[in-house]
């Protein structure tokens, strides 16, 4: 079984109170990863661990200029270019520009998938944003800590939820207002790409009228893993 962990988080979570001690965030990052891995093992037959960080560079941000806009000047630590260069030398850590962390893990599951079947590939991460692939994915968090088997149906209701719920932290918000009992309601019934699509779209519709397309093209696009 391949594990594929997305180590942005983590890298972040260990410059945090690190006191601009980079051998301290060294240490935490090499101790975190040690325990998450320690749990890997006993419960899952893993034979290969691929990393993955500091991707730079990302195509949503010429899409609208507003992506992660509220992310700007947020503080983060001068320690985390050192941390993730040293995650990339030690543990052969795997980037890409253009498109961010999670893009290029989701392309390396589809490619596992498909060579080897979906039960035999993990996802190792905090992003939320996996939660649209239908794959097993283990929430590594230490109030978490469990893995998620995602069907077909749970990964194209979580991804059209998110289109209509918004993603906060990635500022995206088309459809302002409208929550998640809302969407929970709307796709009550949907079991098909279809019919998930036909419900979004409707609701665009709904919002912006003649844009619809335009809107509902540019939301999916903010929002949708890349896997090829």
């Amino acid at each position: 079984m391949t594990v594929l962990f997305d180590a942005d988080s983590l890298v972040w979570a260990s410059c945090f109170k690190a006191e601009s001690d980079l051998e301290k965030a060294k240490i935490k990052y090499d101790k975190s990863f040690d325990n998450i891995l320690t749990k890997l093992y006993g419960s899952y037959d893993i034979d290969t661990v691929i990393t993955f960080n500091n991707s730079a560079g990302n195509f949503r941000k010429l899409l609208d200029n507003n992506y992660k806009a509220n992310r700007r000047g947020s503080g983060i630590s001068y320690l985390l270019n050192e941390l993730h260069n040293y995650v990339t030398d030690k543990y052969n850590g795997i980037k890409t520009c253009g498109v961010e962390t999670d893009d290029l893990v989701a392309r390396y599951w589809n490619h596992i998938t498909k060579e080897e079947g979906r039960d035999n590939v993990i996802i190792l991460a905090l992003d939320k944003d996996y939660m649209q692939l239908p794959a097993l994915i283990y929430n590594y968090h230490y109030n978490h800590q469990c893995m998620y088997d995602v069907s077909e149906v749970e990964a194209l209701n979580n991804f059209y939820t998110q289109m209509v719920v918004g993603d906060t932290i990635d500022n995206v918000n088309y459809c302002r207002g409208y929550g998640k009992k809302y969407a929970e309601k709307l796709f009550a019934e949907c079991t098909t790409h279809y019919q998930f699509t036909k419900k979004v779209y409707e609701l665009f519709k709904k919002i912006y009228k003649q844009k619809a397309k335009l809107k509902y093209i540019q939301c999916y696009n903010l929002l949708r893993l890349r896997t090829e």
